[in-house]
């Protein structure tokens, strides 16, 4: 008799698995399906319910591994208080960012400053390619840890390059509106700024639509999102996929251990930069490329 298939499941923000952010989880997931022989599936809550209601349901029909993004957070910590024998997985948050932290939750937490940075740093030697003021700017979505860090890793990583560099800096207090991030943006290049850094999901788009009109660059976030067009300069990769396939894979292996953080970084493929555009010398790639910078480790 064959055993039994692992079941896992994932439930993604309530913009679902088109969601840029949730993409990426989703990819991981389907790889695990594909290669693992796992029985995965997804379920995106309405916006009014909440978490709780899809994350208890998977811990009632026992599925081995309950995987929630970001602002699942608080959720998972209850739940998972009340379904000690399911395993959780909360992507960007750790362990001891949960209030109980229970011991069945395993925190995937990700150096996105050492993407931030490098896109800080890229964004800051294209400006000397052509003339202009030596400004660059980021647009947050909300102000949450995660945002942060990969702005502080921008800054820090822009400065690094050119000490004389201006940055802005704002938010649009949504990760789904991209109309804000439209005005958003607009407003910054008013301002002199040639490369626009979008920090903001799918509010976001709308500030590299923005550059895109004004002929600047524009940096993505989370996902590869080079294909929206030549504007694209890169993007800051928060590799989901990696975090939620490495996490399925430990649990199929049998080494999967909960109550703890799992890091993932630019040494572990965790984070880095997406596609670099073909119009950006190579002279300027190649240390980006060759992971030769030294990244400030006391960024956050």
């Amino acid at each position: 008799m064959s055993e039994r298939r692992l079941r896992v499941g994932l439930v993604v923000e309530p913009g679902g698995i088109d969601y840029p952010y949730s993409h990426g989880a989703y990819l991981g997931l389907e790889r695990a399906v594909r290669e693992l022989g796992i029985r995965g599936r997804v379920l995106t809550p309405a916006p009014k319910e909440g978490y709780v209601p899809s994350l208890s349901l998977l811990a009632r029909q026992k599925y081995d591994l309950v995987i929630g993004t970001l602002f699942a957070a608080p959720a998972i910590d209850r739940v998972a208080t009340g379904f000690p024998e399911t395993r959780f997985a909360i992507i960007d948050a750790a362990h001891d960012d949960l209030a109980h932290r229970p011991n069945n939750v395993l925190g995937l937490a990700f150096s996105a400053e050492q993407a931030g940075y490098l896109a800080g740093h890229l964004a800051a030697l294209v400006l000397t390619l052509s003339p202009g003021e030596e400004v660059i700017s980021s647009v947050g979505g909300l102000r949450v840890p995660a945002v942060e860090k990969f702005i502080a890793g921008y800054r820090a990583g822009a400065r690094g390059a050119n000490p004389r560099v201006t940055m802005l800096n704002s938010y649009t207090d949504s990760f789904l509106d991209p109309v804000k991030g439209r005005s958003v943006a607009l407003s910054q290049i008013a301002k002199g700024s040639r490369v626009v850094f979008q920090v903001a999901s799918a509010c976001g788009l709308g500030a590299l639509e923005a550059a895109k009109e004004r002929g600047i660059w524009g940096i993505g976030v989370d996902v590869d999102q080079s294909h929206l067009g030549r504007h694209i300069l890169t993007s800051a990769v928060k590799r989901l996929d990696v975090a939620v396939f490495d996490t399925i894979e430990a649990l199929a292996r049998g080494t999967l251990e909960t109550g703890r953080t799992y890091r993932f970084s630019l040494r572990n493929r965790g984070v880095g930069l997406g596609t670099i555009s073909a119009a950006v010398p190579r002279s300027l790639k190649a240390e980006i490329v060759a992971g030769k910078i030294p990244i400030a480790s006391s960024v956050t």
